[in-house]
């Protein structure tokens, strides 16, 4: 069974353990957030920010991460321009999640890039990157499964869960998430 690297698209030979060189890195960077971030002033997102992209994350200009999120490995992370992960928001990227630009992931809301292969005899784990487009909102507790593309500007309610692709402008309800309506934005 292949498990597919989170960097590339690839196929490469492994299982559901990850080597030990990534263990390693991800207790230093647990330790890292812990110690340095975790418990820092809610202004200090530029510390935040300088704390990410020591351990490999793609950070734009002005991103606003809060200090209770939860990143499984900042490498897996790309977060565009002035975009906002909010308190508590679950980032569990083992395989790599995108943000796009001027987007929130509101308050306990959990975004997952992995999964099982239910139909392996050895449940083998299968990496699926998550694309969050621009201007995008995953509201409240909402979640974002494996493999998932939010389009520009989509709205992801309280508490939905997502595990088919949003399309662009669109607003999105429920367990599972299922299309309401077009968000039909005013002119400025």
């Amino acid at each position: 069974m292949t498990l597919l690297d989170a960097r590339q698209t690839r196929p490469i030979e492994g299982g559901a353990s990850f080597s030990l060189g990534n263990r390693l890195l991800r207790f230093c960077w647990g330790l890292a957030w812990l110690l340095l971030a975790r418990f820092t002033p809610p202004q200090l997102h530029g510390w935040r920010r300088l704390v990410l992209r020591g351990f490999g994350a793609k950070i734009g200009r002005g991103v606003r991460v809060h200090s209770s999120v939860r990143i499984w490995l900042p490498v897996n992370l790309e977060l565009g321009d002035f975009c906002l992960i909010g308190p508590g928001a679950h980032l569990y990227n083992q395989g790599r999640i995108v943000i796009g630009a001027r987007s929130v992931v509101s308050q306990g809301a959990h975004i997952c890039a992995s999964t099982h292969d239910i139909a392996d005899p050895h449940f083998q784990l299968l990496l699926r990157p998550v694309t969050i487009g621009e201007q995008a909102w995953i509201a409240a507790e909402a979640f974002v499964g494996p493999g998932v593309t939010v389009g520009d500007r989509a709205v992801i309610g309280a508490r939905a869960a997502l595990f088919e692709d949003a399309a662009p402008d669109g607003v999105y309800s429920g367990n599972p998430a299922r299309l309401l309506k077009q968000r039909g934005l005013r002119e400025p």
